[in-house]
């Protein structure tokens, strides 16, 4: 939903479920002193311990999404404030947001979300490796539990995880039998995956307003912490990159930026592994390479044009990630629900 006059100086964005994305705001909050504009950052979430919450222009504290207000609270925070992006973070409302997009637009409310059924095919691992298969991209080989347990023989080791995890929480490499016996019972929801051999990567892709892949940056997972890459490095891999924008393509996933998760294997196989229609904890790598990807939603949203180059980053770029602290004095203060 651009803006019909490029002229325009000031933009209102608003940040669902902000958490610690400290970096992604500050990279927002960058890209519109760059563009010369006045930029209001609104965040809401759960509670106020939270880092990236309390370094918003406004905070707004809200229900969780599960709960039947949460739908309510945040189309109020938009009219009340004349949010013209929205923005989420993390998997918890991305279905919700989808399904409702209508009602954000009619309020002049942009949201960077994809459609309900690809967010459920993102969502879902099931349908995930369903789609992998159908399309013609290389996945681990993925079945159920019970499927898994009555085969006579299965090639060891496996991975364990939730059809419908996320954040690598539940999950488990099980090296025989007895092993996946003992974990089933531990891991909810769990499916059986061919344990693949490689280098984790990972990848940013940016779709336009007008639903094309623009940009693709491949980022090798280093290390990783609680789910999150801790250290990684841009890998400018043309076979990657060609491949990560024809799955987004075929899925019609986007506007915004789709994070692919893929193994690449010794003998050179792309093993696409995940699909989060949504930043990935690991951007601001992708950013400070190159890839603008704050820019260039501000820009699109203003109805500005971009100068974007599928290829145009920095190689090998590498994030260490260290622990920061933000700072509260007074915080029984009232914030605004």
């Amino acid at each position: 939903m651009p803006r019909s006059k490029a002229a325009t100086k000031s933009l209102t964005v608003l940040f669902t479920c902000i958490g610690r994305r400290v970096s992604l705001l500050n990279s927002f909050r960058g890209a519109a002193r760059e563009l010369k504009i006045d930029i209001s950052l609104l965040g809401t979430d759960t509670t106020n311990l939270s880092s990236a919450f309390q370094l918003c222009d406004k905070k707004f504290l809200v229900k969780p999404v599960s709960h039947r207000d949460y739908l309510r609270q945040l189309l109020a925070i938009v009219k009340a404030n004349r949010v013209e992006l929205l923005v989420p973070t993390i998997d918890t409302d991305l279905l919700l947001l989808a399904k409702n997009k209508p009602k954000f637009a009619s309020v002049g409310c942009c949201v960077l979300i994809s459609k309900a059924g690809v967010v459920g095919i993102c969502q879902d691992k099931r349908k995930t490796y369903r789609f992998l298969l159908k399309n013609g991209f290389d996945t681990p080989v993925t079945m159920s539990v019970r499927t898994a347990l009555s085969k006579k023989k299965l090639n060891w080791p496996c991975f364990l995880k939730p059809w419908d995890g996320n954040a690598s929480r539940g999950t488990a490499k099980v090296d025989n039998r007895k092993e996946l016996l003992f974990f089933v019972k531990r891991i909810p929801n769990p499916i059986c995956q061919e344990f693949v051999n490689g280098t984790e990567h990972t990848c940013d892709v940016y779709v336009d307003l007008n639903m094309k892949v623009r940009c693709v940056v491949p980022r090798k997972r280093i290390e990783v912490r609680a789910g999150e890459v801790s250290k990684g490095q841009v890998v400018k891999h043309p076979r990657i990159m060609r491949e990560a924008a024809r799955l987004v393509e075929a899925l019609g996933a986007g506007p915004g930026v789709i994070t692919l998760q893929l193994f690449l294997t010794s003998d050179d196989k792309v093993k696409f592994i995940e699909i989060n229609p949504r930043f990935g904890g690991g951007v601001p790598l992708a950013i400070k390479a190159g890839a603008n990807f704050p820019k260039w939603i501000l820009q699109e949203v203003l109805g500005r044009k971009t100068n974007i180059r599928f290829d145009g980053f920095k190689d090998k770029v590498i994030m260490l990630r260290y622990d920061g602290e933000v700072w509260l004095e007074n915080v029984n203060k009232k914030i605004k629900k």
